[in-house]
C-alpha cells in the first residue's frame, strides 16, 4: 500500500496515469492476479480502461457488448464478484463461454467506490481456475479502497485544471476583444457568449477559436 500510494501521489492529476498505475499495481499486490483492468463510469457509459494485456482490454469489451458479465454486476449492483472457474460459470452464460473460450480461469471484481461516487470497477484476472482466495478478497478489497480514493482525486484535479485553462483562455479572447475594439471586459464577454449561443457552440471553444484566427466566428 505504501508503494502504490506514492506511484499514485507522482499521478496526481492525470486520470489515464492513474489508471494505469492501479492496475499495475494490482497485479503485483493482490495474490493469484495476472492482468487486471478498470470498467470506468462515464455519464452512462462504461469504459475499459488501463489495462495491462489485450486479453483483459478484450474481456471487458465483451461484457459491454453482451451487457452481462461480473464486471458489470461489480458496477451496479455487488461490491465484490468472484468467479471461480469460467468454464463451469453460468451467472452470465454467453460472456463466460467466450471468455474461457479466450483463456480466462477465473476473476474478481471490486466496486471502485468513493462517497456518492460510483467510478467503476477494478478487475482482476487470472489463467487459471481458482485462482483468488481469501487472501486476495482481503488484499483487494483494501487495494481498491485505496484505489478508489486516488482516482477520484486524479479526477478532481484533472478537471480544475480544465477549469483553470479554459478561463485563462476565455480571459485571453476577452483581451483580444476588448483591445481590437475598445470595448469594457463585461463587454466583450457578451460578445463571447452571444457568439457561442448563436452557433450552438460552447464558450470555451468560441474563445479558443478567436485566440487561434483572431476572428470571432460568423453569427
Amino acid at each position: 500500500m505504501g508503494e502504490l500510494a506514492r506511484t499514485l501521489q507522482e499521478e496526481h492529476g492525470d486520470v489515464d496515469a492513474t489508471l494505469a498505475a492501479i492496475t499495475a499495481a494490482s497485479v503485483r499486490t493482490v495474490p493469484g492476479a495476472e492482468w487486471a483492468s478498470i470498467s470506468l463510469v462515464t455519464g452512462r457509459r462504461v469504459t475499459p480502461r488501463g489495462a495491462t494485456s489485450d486479453l483483459a482490454a478484450e474481456i471487458d469489451t465483451l461484457q459491454t457488448e453482451y451487457d452481462e458479465g461480473p464486471c458489470l454486476d461489480a458496477l451496479r449492483e455487488h461490491d465484490t464478484v468472484h468467479v471461480d472457474d469460467f468454464a463451469t460459470e453460468q451467472r452470465w452464460p454467453r460472456f463466460a463461454a467466450e471468455a474461457a473460450r479466450r483463456g480466462a480461469g477465473s476473476l474478481l471484481s471490486f466496486q471502485l467506490f468513493t462517497e456518492g461516487d460510483n467510478l467503476g470497477a477494478l478487475n482482476l484476472y487470472a489463467g487459471g481456475p481458482h485462482s483468488f482466495g481469501e487472501e486476495s478478497l482481503a488484499v483487494g478489497h483494501i487495494f481498491a479502497a485505496h484505489a478508489a480514493i486516488a482516482l477520484s482525486a486524479a479526477r478532481q484535479e484533472q478537471n480544475l485544471r480544465r477549469t483553470i485553462d479554459n478561463r485563462d483562455l476565455i480571459g485571453q479572447a476577452k483581451g483580444i476583444l476588448m483591445e481590437r475594439y475598445r470595448l469594457s471586459a463585461p463587454r466583450a464577454f457578451e460578445l463571447l457568449v452571444r457568439a457561442s449561443t448563436h452557433t450552438n457552440r460552447k464558450l470555451f471553444d468560441i474563445a479558443d477559436e478567436l485566440t487561434r484566427t483572431g476572428a470571432l466566428p460568423k453569427v
